[in-house]
């Protein structure tokens, strides 16, 4: 049951990521704007997570998951039914995200304290085999109802799902409440601190890093992605000293300030946020791959990531065994050279035409690089503490989790439309067939904000300009590469990442991981 509720929690976005085409139609949007919805749910989770977490501590922990519970079922009616973009905005993004910072920390509290030794370990492994599962067979689900039903039952089915959960709870063994008070002014300052750094490398595509595009204002002329992202830093910063003060002061602050130095858990956290930054990135470009570019259905573009579903749940069930024999440093260190080498054959695999076995094989291979750290990390990040701290970390690993979710399609998306930008304007400035006139208006287009569209909506806006056939045949070929080489910088760029990884996996546990005292 509890892996029920784990796997609903992880099937939206990816539901949404393989619905992208159907949601700007359904919707009369762009790309952009989708992006912003999927990046504004992960953003609700990972800023409020931590209060989440202390809720629990508060209420108990059962209490929490079944209240979380009731709010994500009625985020998801809301959801199914909605008529606007609006109206998506707040069932999706606001209220189920609402719903699961209740329901998140509370289920990583209660699956340690409802299984004990071998039986915890393998738990954990499950829980993160769902996870993954969740956000692999997504796309084919969802794929296949937004092809041939509508992407609203997927919603639908999940509010029946709320119920049953519901109805199972009492089944659960209980972590009583303990007592304890909410910091408001650090929860305040987490949640600020984390939605502007998200907000400003999402609307980066939009403003500019640095030279002023579409923006609301201009400081000291330049684009205001720098200065936003810089005010969230500034606020993580006065975060982590007001919980240094309450502690000082004998106060309880919103963290304790410990936990975030036991290396084995900064450790855990670090690679939980990394691997979610790639994952939701990857995520987010292939499908843009699969169905703007290569132009084929929501259906057909699960098909294509049923290999990395596979992969997941077959290494996540793998890998708390082979972490038992190896220990979680090693498998973690196996599991990032897996996915940076599944990214980069990834990136040798978006070409015009699909190379299906190739393509395959990559999936595949990714999808046994993210199980295998799913076996390992919220073991790891659980078995560094106490019983009584489980409920607070569980609070900043779904945090740190939903951070990088936020971030991976926040960075892989502005990554992706930067060199879009970049790639379409070198294309029209080299190509002789587009004459001066019409280079000059396209750049000024460009420059003032671009969006990642198929080659025939685009032929079709421009049949219904002045433009001369020859070059309209022009542009549309130019805009053909820059797709490709836009998403290969996008992948190039989630390899990066991945392969940062490595950087924090020098402290995790080389065996059973214990509490930090």
């Amino acid at each position: 049951m509890l892996g029920l509720a784990q796997f609903l929690m992880v099937l939206d976005t990816s539901v949404m990521n393989v619905s992208i085409s159907q949601l700007v139609d359904d919707f009369d949007t762009d790309v952009t704007a989708i992006q912003s919805v999927i990046t504004l749910y992960t953003l609700v989770m990972a800023a409020f997570m931590i209060t989440g977490g202390k809720l629990g501590d508060l209420w108990g922990r059962r209490r929490a998951f079944v209240v979380g519970m009731a709010v994500y079922g009625v985020g998801t009616s809301l959801t199914a039914v909605a008529p606007t973009l609006w109206a998506l905005v707040l069932g999706w993004s606001v209220i189920e995200g609402l719903g699961a910072v209740l329901v998140l920390p509370s289920l990583a509290a209660l699956v340690g304290a409802n299984y004990t030794g071998k039986a915890r370990a393998t738990a954990y492994g499950v829980i993160g085999g769902v996870a993954g599962a969740g956000i692999a067979v997504g796309p084919l689900l969802g794929g296949w109802v937004t092809t041939y039903l509508t992407w609203r039952l997927v919603f639908a089915g999940e509010a029946v799902l709320v119920v049953v959960i519901l109805l199972l709870t009492s089944w659960i063994r209980d972590v009583p409440a303990r007592r304890t008070r909410l910091d408001g002014v650090g929860a305040a300052l987490s949640a600020a601190g984390m939605a502007l750094v998200v907000l400003g490398v999402l609307q980066s595509s939009t403003w500019g890093w640095l030279r002023p595009r579409d923006t609301p204002v201009e400081i000291f002329g330049f684009a205001p992605t720098l200065f936003v992202v810089a005010g969230g830093a500034a606020l993580l910063a006065c975060f982590l000293a007001w919980i240094r003060h309450r502690e000082a002061a004998g106060r309880q602050p919103l963290v304790e300030p410990v936990l975030l130095a036991a290396p084995p858990l900064r450790a855990g956290l670090s690679m939980l946020f990394v691997q979610n930054l790639v994952l939701l990135g990857v995520f987010f470009a292939i499908p843009l791959y699969v169905q703007v570019v290569l132009g084929l259905d929501a259906f057909e573009t699960g098909l294509r990531l049923l290999p990395a579903s596979v992969g997941m749940v077959v290494a996540a069930a793998a890998g708390s065994v082979l972490g038992r024999l190896a220990g979680p440093r090693r498998i973690v260190q196996l599991a990032v050279a897996t996915v940076v080498a599944a990214v980069l054959w990834l990136v040798s695999t978006v070409r015009p035409s699909l190379d299906e076995v190739s393509f395959s094989l990559a999936m595949a291979l990714f999808g046994i690089g993210m199980g295998l750290l799913a076996s390992q990390l919220g073991y790891v990040v659980q078995g560094s503490v106490r019983e009584q701290e489980r409920s607070e970390v569980g609070g900043l690993q779904y945090t740190a989790q939903n951070l990088g979710s936020s971030l991976g399609t926040a960075l892989v998306g502005a990554v992706l439309i930067a060199a879009l930008s970049g790639t379409f304007t070198d294309r029209i400035t080299a190509d002789p067939r587009i004459s001066d006139a019409v280079e000059q208006q396209a750049t000024v287009r460009i420059s003032a904000g671009i969006t990642f569209v198929s080659t025939s909506d685009l032929r079709a806006a421009l049949d219904r300009t002045a433009v001369p056939p020859a070059e309209v045949d022009a542009i549309v070929d130019g805009y053909a590469e820059a797709q490709l080489r836009s998403l290969r910088a996008a992948l190039l760029a989630a390899a990066v990442f991945a392969a940062a990884g490595f950087l924090a996996t020098r402290r995790l546990p080389r065996g059973t991981p214990s509490p930090v005292e």
